[in-house]
């Protein structure tokens, strides 16, 4: 019970491409690792935790140490923020997909 379709009627609608174009791919993958900037901001900021603090156990770390490691990874992630931002200037500007890609759910 197939309907066979008239190709007159109705054009057949080819599916997108597989491969991404290149300034597009590069647009996405940098949206993908500025999305990871928050996630390895907590981790880095959590490792003074870890630090040894307890009484018996090694000689704990100055709190001035941890706060020059809490305040050199903050402006650490502030430069590389600022460095995503620029390189998505610098990226070409999206082009308008064509109606016939926007029929494929992502």
């Amino acid at each position: 019970m197939t309907e066979k379709r008239n190709p007159e009627v109705e054009p057949a609608v080819s599916p997108p491409a597989v491969f991404l174009e290149r300034h597009s791919y590069r647009r996405r993958r940098l949206a993908d690792a500025a999305r990871l900037l928050p996630i390895i901001g907590a981790g880095l900021f959590a490792i003074p935790l870890l630090w040894p603090a307890g009484p018996g156990e090694a000689e704990p770390v100055p709190m001035s140490s941890a706060i020059i490691y809490i305040f050199f990874w903050w402006a650490a992630l502030i430069v590389a923020s600022a460095g995503f931002g620029i390189a998505a200037k610098r990226l070409p500007p999206r082009e308008v997909n064509d109606p016939e890609s926007e029929k494929w759910p992502r």
